[in-house]
Protein backbone atom coordinates (compact mmCIF):
# COMPACT_ATOMS: atom_id res chain seq x y z
CA UNK A 1 0.00 0.00 0.00
CA UNK A 2 1.54 3.38 -0.84
CA UNK A 3 0.56 6.66 1.08
CA UNK A 4 0.50 9.88 -0.61
CA UNK A 5 -0.62 13.63 0.57
CA UNK A 6 -2.03 16.13 -1.47
CA UNK A 7 -1.69 19.59 -1.35
CA UNK A 8 -5.12 20.73 -2.99
CA UNK A 9 -5.42 24.33 -4.97
CA UNK A 10 -8.16 26.94 -5.24
CA UNK A 11 -10.51 24.91 -2.43
CA UNK A 12 -11.81 24.83 0.56
CA UNK A 13 -9.93 21.77 1.76
CA UNK A 14 -6.50 21.70 1.87
CA UNK A 15 -4.87 18.72 1.84
CA UNK A 16 -6.43 14.79 0.52
CA UNK A 17 -4.81 11.51 1.63
CA UNK A 18 -5.00 8.69 0.12
CA UNK A 19 -3.52 5.38 0.14
CA UNK A 20 -2.75 3.03 -3.53
CA UNK A 21 -2.35 -0.48 -3.88
CA UNK A 22 -1.48 -0.50 -7.36
CA UNK A 23 -3.88 1.74 -9.32
CA UNK A 24 -7.22 1.05 -6.54
CA UNK A 25 -7.85 4.13 -4.53
CA UNK A 26 -8.41 3.23 -0.71
CA UNK A 27 -8.78 5.21 2.65
CA UNK A 28 -9.28 9.03 0.79
CA UNK A 29 -9.32 11.98 3.47
CA UNK A 30 -9.94 15.76 3.11
CA UNK A 31 -8.88 18.38 5.90
CA UNK A 32 -11.32 21.10 5.35
CA UNK A 33 -13.77 21.58 3.05
CA UNK A 34 -17.64 20.49 3.10
CA UNK A 35 -17.64 18.19 5.99
CA UNK A 36 -21.05 16.46 4.53
CA UNK A 37 -19.46 16.35 0.52
CA UNK A 38 -16.28 15.22 1.75
CA UNK A 39 -17.47 12.59 4.01
CA UNK A 40 -19.40 11.14 1.21
CA UNK A 41 -17.03 11.37 -1.72
CA UNK A 42 -14.28 9.11 0.23
CA UNK A 43 -17.16 5.84 0.77
CA UNK A 44 -18.43 6.48 -2.74
CA UNK A 45 -14.92 5.98 -5.04
CA UNK A 46 -13.03 3.29 -2.06
CA UNK A 47 -12.20 0.70 -4.36
CA UNK A 48 -11.91 2.56 -7.97
CA UNK A 49 -9.07 2.79 -9.83
CA UNK A 50 -6.93 5.85 -10.48
CA UNK A 51 -8.85 5.76 -14.20
CA UNK A 52 -11.99 5.55 -12.53
CA UNK A 53 -12.00 8.49 -10.49
CA UNK A 54 -10.49 10.43 -13.41
CA UNK A 55 -12.79 9.82 -15.83
CA UNK A 56 -15.75 10.38 -13.33
CA UNK A 57 -14.43 13.27 -11.71
CA UNK A 58 -12.13 15.71 -13.45
CA UNK A 59 -13.72 18.47 -14.48
CA UNK A 60 -16.03 19.29 -12.01
CA UNK A 61 -16.17 22.99 -11.29
CA UNK A 62 -17.66 24.62 -7.69
CA UNK A 63 -19.18 27.80 -8.30
CA UNK A 64 -16.70 30.03 -10.00
CA UNK A 65 -13.37 28.27 -8.87
CA UNK A 66 -11.41 26.56 -12.12
CA UNK A 67 -11.98 23.33 -9.94
CA UNK A 68 -13.31 21.68 -6.86
CA UNK A 69 -12.63 19.13 -4.22
CA UNK A 70 -13.84 15.99 -6.52
CA UNK A 71 -11.62 17.55 -9.77
CA UNK A 72 -8.66 18.00 -7.38
CA UNK A 73 -9.29 14.08 -5.54
CA UNK A 74 -8.79 13.12 -9.99
CA UNK A 75 -5.59 15.42 -9.79
CA UNK A 76 -4.62 13.77 -6.31
CA UNK A 77 -4.78 10.66 -7.57
CA UNK A 78 -2.75 10.70 -10.84
CA UNK A 79 -0.16 12.83 -8.94
CA UNK A 80 -0.32 9.22 -6.82
CA UNK A 81 0.16 7.16 -9.08
CA UNK A 82 3.06 8.96 -10.75
CA UNK A 83 4.57 9.19 -7.18
CA UNK A 84 4.26 4.85 -6.51
CA UNK A 85 5.68 4.30 -10.11
CA UNK A 86 8.90 6.46 -9.61
CA UNK A 87 9.47 5.30 -6.04
CA UNK A 88 9.58 1.65 -7.28
CA UNK A 89 11.53 2.41 -10.21
CA UNK A 90 14.29 3.49 -7.63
Amino acid sequence: MFHYDYKTENTCSQLISLDLDGEVVHNVRFLGGCNGNLKAIPILVDGWTVKQIEEKLSGILCGRRPTSCADQLAKAVRAAYCAEQTASEG
